[in-house]
């Protein structure tokens, strides 16, 4: 039996398959998880919902985690070949305990995966990831006999939740990119459903992912998608994730709109018909948000949170927020949007109302918010045992040179937010961002300018020799 402990990440779990977690440690972990659905809902029998993405081993896999959680006493209910907020969604329509969804999400093929949770349209949060990991690993199992049931055709009853309250009454020509992964089975479906002409792209499914990986912040995927739409002559490109919750953006002319901005307009569209709202936004973020004119004239709230999808849908059902939105594309719409959680789809269908309300092509509405100057989200590699180590020492050096009062680019740092890693703002409102991956051994980097492009890349500079002189970081992944 194998697990490396390591796989119990911040909010979910995940494991290079039979290099860090075999079959027998999935049913362990099932073991596990349906211990800890027993405890929190205080049931014997607990209806959980699980499902697959199209990972040649998730099914396997799934049914491995299905086989421990009947073992401890609950329920299981299959719906099958899924997206994670098919999963979700399906905790609300069939009223059901708890959810186990098999993905590796974004990562690359031989990950594996569990996303997880107990309250409905909520994952584990770091506190419930760290009970299940002291379960798990120290064998503290309950014992009794659960059920098997098939959920047939839940995948329409998805769909049709999606499409019959979003018709949109205006054609919108969209791209839509799945990077061969399983959300082909259902994005292309549901913006024919509302009225969009579609134009696929790498929506076939094919569990190699033999062009590039299914990430809406990869840029080879975004370059991809840029080339389609010009040539197809579409008003919109949207890249969905390997599992459906996160979704990226290409305007009309092919440029790449980063997800926080893509948040911010449609905050925006939001805002004039429910004055008064909350919106939660990740640190890695556009600094828009805070002085934003229509978001101020409409009396709305702008709230900076933990990065991570399960940060994000917490606060937004905390705060009673009206929408919650993350760089990395994951977007949260609650009550009558959603149900709280994110769904890469629901968000497509959201920048089509945009596109329809305003009546405008969306190169012409980026051009409404103030210029910045961003990075796209840059990971150098650090070793999980070291990467909040590390963190810790770039916040302590932060502080201690915006003490010292040190300038960057001639800037004085003004403001130092910790909640995630930290975020040190200056003085015309630029600002760098250093944090730890939550799934990941690397750690994450994020910079904007409100000035120039130069700003942007000093910020980065002055991170990166920050970093380099600890010496525990290695490659980035991309860098600017």
């Amino acid at each position: 039996m194998k697990i490396n402990p390591n796989g119990f990440r911040e909010y979910d779990a995940r494991w290079i398959f039979e290099e860090d977690i075999d079959i027998e440690g999935i049913t362990i972990l099932g073991k596990g998880l349906g211990t800890q659905i027993i405890n929190h809902t205080k049931k014997n029998n607990p209806r959980v919902i699980v499902g697959h993405d199209y990972r040649s081993y998730s099914e396997k896999i799934k049914n491995a985690l299905t086989k421990g959680l009947i073992s401890t006493g609950c329920n299981v209910e299959d719906v099958g070949l899924s997206l994670s907020p098919m999963v979700y969604f399906a905790q609300f329509n069939l009223n059901s305990d708890a959810i186990a969804m098999v993905t590796a999400s974004h990562n690359e093929n031989g990950w594996t995966g569990v996303k997880m949770g107990i309250k409905k349209g909520l994952t584990h949060a770091p506190e419930e990831m760290t009970e299940l990991k002291n379960i798990t690993l120290n064998n503290k199992f309950k014992s009794s006999k659960g059920n098997f049931k098939k959920i047939d055709s839940f995948k329409d009853i998805y769909i049709q939740e999606l499409v019959k309250k979003n018709k949109i009454n205006k054609k919108i020509k969209a791209v839509v990119a799945c990077g061969n992964g399983t959300a082909g089975v259902f994005a292309p479906e549901i913006l024919k459903g509302i009225g969009c002409e579609v134009v696929e792209l790498d929506c076939e499914l094919d569990w190699s992912f033999p062009k590039y990986n299914p990430n809406p912040e990869d840029l080879e995927m975004l370059n991809a998608i840029a080339k389609a739409v010009k040539d197809n002559n579409a008003d919109i490109g949207f890249g969905f994730d390997g599992d459906g919750d996160r979704c990226g953006v290409i305007d009309n002319q092919g440029n790449e709109i980063f997800s926080d901005k893509i948040g911010l307009l449609i905050a925006r569209n939001l805002s004039s018909s429910h004055k008064n709202s909350k919106f939660i936004v990740d640190v890695k973020s556009t600094g828009l948000f805070t002085n934003d004119e229509v978001l101020t004239k409409n009396k709305c709230k702008t709230i900076y949170w933990k990065t991570g999808h399960s940060h994000i849908k917490r606060k937004v059902n905390i705060e009673k927020a009206l929408a919650g939105f993350e760089k990395s594309g994951h977007f949260f719409f609650n009550q009558p949007l959603g149900y709280g959680y994110d769904d890469g789809i629901n968000s497509a269908i959201q920048i089509c109302h945009l596109l329809v309300n305003q009546d405008k092509k969306m190169s012409d509405i980026i051009k409404e918010l103030p210029i910045t100057y961003q990075t796209p989200t840059m990971a150098p590699f650090c070793e999980d045992e070291e990467k909040y180590k590390v963190v810790d020492t770039i916040v302590k050096e932060v502080q201690d040179l915006k003490q010292k009062n040190t300038k960057i680019d001639g800037q004085f740092i003004t403001d130092i937010l910790t909640v995630n890693g930290v975020r040190f703002s200056l003085e015309d409102g630029s600002w760098g961002l250093v944090r730890a991956s939550s799934n990941k051994p690397s750690l994450v980097i994020v910079t904007e300018s409100t000035t120039s492009n130069s700003r942007k890349k000093k910020i980065f500079e002055f991170i990166d020799i920050l970093l380099q002189k600890t010496g525990k970081i290695g490659d980035y992944d991309q860098k600017i």
